[in-house]
């Protein structure tokens, strides 16, 4: 792959060099070995992150610090991470092995004998680029062959009738969990799925270059052509899940899981989209910047049905909003300037989040550190 120029968004925005650097490397530290850290080190050579809000283990936290490593090249804390979650997370037996449990106790004990494929996706895709950045080393460590091992399961559990796998083979679509019929618009990232097409195995490429098309053409359907805003779960049409009932609760408005969606989109443009000519990314992250800084200016942390109407006063993670407001300034072929550039400027002045709640938060605020500074790349 030839060389990739990344755009740095802050830049733009008026910020140097020095500056962006400080804060992606302040960034890092706070997570890692701040006084608010939730990065804790585990024995000699094992380390966890901590979703503060749960006080559990996610196989998302864990495959996010993963990829935070790997893009700022920080190989140590890489492998304790990787070497607790094959350790502790990695199911070897039942119908679900080949998974890792998407919730486990600090002290490695599951609280859940099933996985959550947004764990599963990041951790092969941060796997491929620990490979490329530093070479494979000895088992678990010959990190290219773990990412294909991770994809393979995921597309082939249902050949030997041995539970399920995480993607339709229908659709192509990525499911909320694997014995589930409908999907999370936030587990969506094409932009991984063109590089697993490059990268897993020989027989399973095609497979991923058409869900990296039909993610794309799901993601359109799953923003609301006004908002911009998607479901947290929803159906693989794009529909907000409505089935309250069901052990999973209500999921239909944009909340937690959903300020996702529009960071994946912006980074997939970013990675992809321009070179695609691609006019969708720009059109939902231009309605969504707009919905909050114009629209939702009174209460623009508060908790939105799609359509953009107010059914909670409090959003639960409003710094993540934040920081996917400002990501969303990728998808743009022009400077920031406008609605993107006020989202950007009130993101760089907006501390990341102290207190119980800080996990998820801080995770995205980093990426969108990252992205915003030209430093969420490809390896």
């Amino acid at each position: 792959m030839k060389e990739k120029t990344y755009r740095n968004v802050f830049a733009e925005a008026g910020y140097s060099p020095a500056e962006i650097l400080k804060k992606t490397e302040d960034c890092f530290y706070e997570i890692f070995y701040g006084p608010d850290r939730f990065y804790h080190e585990s024995g000699p050579d094992m380390a966890y992150i901590e979703d503060t809000g749960n006080l559990d283990v996610r196989t998302e936290g864990m495959s996010y610090g993963m990829m935070m490593c790997v893009q700022m090249n920080r190989k140590r804390e890489f492998d304790r991470l990787w070497k607790w979650a094959r350790t502790y997370m990695y199911m070897d037996i039942g119908v679900n092995s080949g998974y890792f449990a998407w919730s486990v106790s600090p002290q490695g004990i599951p609280n859940a004998r099933g996985p959550a494929p947004d764990g599963e996706e990041f951790f092969a895709m941060a796997l491929f680029f620990a490979s490329h950045r530093w070479g494979d080393g000895e088992g678990i460590f010959c990190y290219s062959r773990e990412a294909r091992k991770i994809l393979h399961t995921c597309l082939h559990k249902e050949d030997d009738g041995m539970g399920h796998n995480m993607w339709d083979a229908g659709n192509h679509l990525i499911r909320f969990i694997p014995e589930a019929d409908f999907t999370d618009p936030s587990y969506h990232v094409p932009h991984f799925y063109e590089l697993f097409a490059r990268w897993a195995d020989e027989e399973d490429r095609r497979f991923w270059k058409k869900a990296a098309d039909a993610s794309r053409r799901f993601l359109r359907r799953a923003c609301h052509p006004v908002t911009g805003l998607s479901a947290e779960y929803s159906s693989y049409e794009g529909e907000p899940y409505t089935d309250h009932q069901d052990r999973f609760g209500k999921h239909d408005w944009y909340y937690s899981d959903a300020y996702r969606t529009i960071a994946n989109i912006a980074l997939d443009y970013e990675w992809f989209g321009k070179e695609a000519g691609s006019r969708w990314h720009i059109d939902t992250a231009e309605k969504l910047q707009k919905f909050f800084c114009e629209t939702a200016e009174e209460a623009p942390r508060a908790i939105y049905s799609v359509e953009g109407e107010i059914v909670g006063k409090h959003a639960l993670h409003p710094t993540a909003i934040t920081a996917t407001n400002a990501q969303a300034s990728l998808a743009s072929d022009v400077p920031a300037s406008g609605n993107a550039l006020r989202c950007v400027k009130e993101f760089w002045e907006t501390p990341m989040r102290t207190g119980e709640r800080r996990y998820y938060d801080n995770c995205l605020y980093f990426f969108a550190v990252l992205a915003l500074g030209g430093n969420y790349r490809i390896y």
